[in-house]
């Protein structure tokens, strides 16, 4: 049987991006994208709730990020996730879960009356 590890989010970065070296000399950049879930309970209230997720990219799409994209702009992405484990300054055990994109395309908003209209933007890579 084969496995699947995908994921594909839209959101708004909640962080910029920071673009680093490896010593090996391969760029990533790290960033965070918030989004949006809606739900009513069952007395009939709105309510609204926001996650954040990390995520990574390398090479030149980290390039790219880093040189188009800033906090606040609107992303579609697709990539996998990825978990690490380390210890912290004391010592603990640490677990980090993090989207690794291998895609990510710009949102452009446009708001009308009565929707909401989204053009996608390819990142060059």
């Amino acid at each position: 049987m084969r496995s699947l590890n995908k994921v594909a989010l839209m959101g708004y970065l909640a962080t910029d991006p920071e673009l680093k070296s490896t010593t090996g000399g391969k760029n990533v950049a790290t960033f965070k994208i918030a989004t949006n879930r809606d739900w009513k309970s069952a007395d009939g209230d709105k309510h609204e709730s926001t996650d954040f997720h990390k995520i990574v990219t390398w090479r030149g799409l980290a390039d790219a990020v880093a040189k188009h994209l800033t906090k606040g702009a609107g992303v579609y992405l697709e990539g996998r996730l990825s978990n690490h484990q380390y210890k912290d300054k004391e010592g603990h055990d640490r677990m980090v879960t993090e989207i690794v994109a291998d895609t990510i395309n710009f949102l452009n908003f446009k708001k009308t009356k009565d929707s909401e209209e989204v053009n996608l933007v390819e990142v060059p890579s």
